[in-house]
């Protein structure tokens, strides 16, 4: 397993940005692939999007589509989430996770867990 520590988070009107980071302890980093997972109040955990070990491959839930973008630094151990034009349904915590290289969508498919940073999007 991975130690993950979420940052970023925070307040913006609809049409902002952000920019999320989730930074990685130990030194297999590099095998991992990382998930970003959103939860609003009352609602389950969901999927956002998903980069592979060596950042070749992104893949996106269909809300997040030509929104966001994920990007990783394997040197700094960190992956990045970047959120753009954001609405008030972006609203929720949102979490980054850690499985060993094979890309999933599926929350219990992921062993680590960062403890969440909260984005609230005001209309």
């Amino acid at each position: 397993q991975v130690l993950l520590v979420e940052s970023g988070g925070g307040s913006v009107q609809a049409g902002g940005s952000l920019r999320l980071s989730c930074a990685a302890s130990g030194r297999t980093f590099r095998e991992y692939v990382v998930g970003w997972f959103r939860q609003a109040p009352g609602k389950e955990r969901e999927f956002v999007g998903v980069i592979n070990w060596d950042g070749s491959g992104t893949y996106f839930a269909d809300s997040a589509k030509g929104r966001f973008t994920i990007s990783r630094d394997n040197a700094r151990n960190t992956v990045y989430l970047q959120m753009n034009s954001l609405k008030p349904e972006d609203t929720a915590v949102y979490y980054c996770a850690a499985r060993s290289w094979v890309i999933s969508t599926k929350p219990n498919e992921y062993d680590s867990w960062g403890q969440g940073t909260q984005v609230t999007v005001s209309s």
